[in-house]
């Protein structure tokens, strides 16, 4: 009982408030790889670095938000949704800032810069991997409605176009992912390989911003199924 009542004063009555204060961390983390992009491009390393450790301390405050669901989350809690779910939802979303913390930490560590040939595509490629976090983050802001609806009605229908819209996005990041690696490919040999290995890796991780946010809406989905 001491838990749940712990539970209950930390996030309020709704079962997926730690959610939705969660990605809200997680997006604010994200969205700094873009000026911090923006000043890896200019060789502004100062402004990377400041921007980087900007970064890492959003990610670790949805990390505070992620361990004290982890920890005080009662597993005896009645709630219209499992448990199990809500964690799982909640492990993707901490996959993303996790995501964005070593983006920025290999581009600094390394002071690697992507080719010209590259960043023309790589930055509507991060904004749009972003837009699919935030489509996301909709479908999470749904979930109360969806609790008091009992699962039914216009707010199912809803969510599973907000999903849909998801695959979309992801679909087309996908397709900039592949544009980027050939373009790459076209000119790896006048990079120093290493650096060819670790801009692929860059352009990788980038991709899993939004492959993460499909697989929460695709758990977000199959909550609605049971």
């Amino acid at each position: 009982m001491a838990e749940s009542n712990y539970f209950f004063k930390i996030f309020g009555n709704s079962p997926v408030a730690p959610l939705q204060q969660h990605i809200e961390k997680v997006i604010a983390c994200v969205e700094e790889l873009v000026p911090y992009f923006n000043a890896v491009m200019k060789n502004d390393w100062v402004e990377a670095e400041r921007i980087q450790n900007i970064i890492v301390d959003k990610e670790n405050e949805a990390d505070d938000i992620k361990n004290e669901l982890r920890l005080h989350m009662p597993s005896g809690l009645f709630m219209p949704m499992d448990r199990r779910d809500i964690l799982e939802v909640l492990d993707l979303q901490d996959q993303i800032a996790n995501k964005a913390k070593d983006i920025s930490g290999l581009v600094l560590g390394r002071r690697m810069t992507l080719p010209e040939k590259v960043q023309k595509d790589y930055m509507p490629f991060l904004s749009r991997c972003i837009d699919a976090i935030k489509v996301a983050q909709d479908a999470i802001n749904e979930l109360d409605e969806l609790v008091t609806s009992g699962f039914r009605g216009n707010e199912v229908k809803r969510v599973i176009k907000l999903i849909k819209q998801l695959h979309v996005i992801e679909a087309e990041t996908d397709a900039i992912q592949v544009k980027l690696r050939a373009d790459l490919f076209e000119i790896e040999k006048t990079l120093p390989p290493i650096d060819v290995v670790f801009i692929y890796e860059i352009i990788k991780w980038t991709g899993d911003l939004a492959d993460r946010s499909q697989s929460a809406g695709n758990r977000i989905q199959l909550m609605l199924a049971k």
